[in-house]
């Protein structure tokens, strides 16, 4: 069992600008039956040919914080929990509990590898399927 990268996140001052500036640098597109529009504080865009995703989302920090690019990751076979233990007990660190931030069954939960790289573990398919 393992997980995969749903997408790579950047942390910034302004989502809608910098995606749209990368969006038109690596061709990339965004969703078309949720765009991103000014103001969003989290705006996704995507590889038309392989999908990979980049996400962009505003913090607070003045200045931003030096690791500002982390991955996310999904379970792919385990639920959320059951893959944060695993991690946990094969040497990832605990760094913040973010599940449930908009309500029940949301959020991630950020852990750091053994050199304190950062990642968020997010909610897996079945459990996003299940929430419908």
């Amino acid at each position: 069992m393992s997980v995969f990268v749903s997408h790579t996140t950047i942390d910034c001052h302004d989502a809608y600008a910098l995606s749209e500036w990368w969006r038109v640098a690596l061709n990339y597109a965004m969703d078309a039956d949720d765009p991103n529009e000014p103001g969003h504080e989290e705006c996704p865009i995507h590889d038309p040919e392989t999908g990979h995703t980049l996400l962009f989302i505003e913090v607070g920090d003045d200045p931003l914080p030096a690791k500002r690019i982390h991955l996310d990751v999904r379970p792919r076979e385990r639920d959320q929990a059951d893959e944060v233990a695993w991690l946990l007990e094969h040497g990832a660190t605990e760094v913040a509990d973010r599940r449930g931030k908009y309500g029940p069954g949301t959020g991630w939960m950020t852990l750091a590898d053994p050199e304190g790289n950062q990642f968020c573990v997010l909610s897996s398919r079945a459990e996003l399927a299940a929430r419908g």
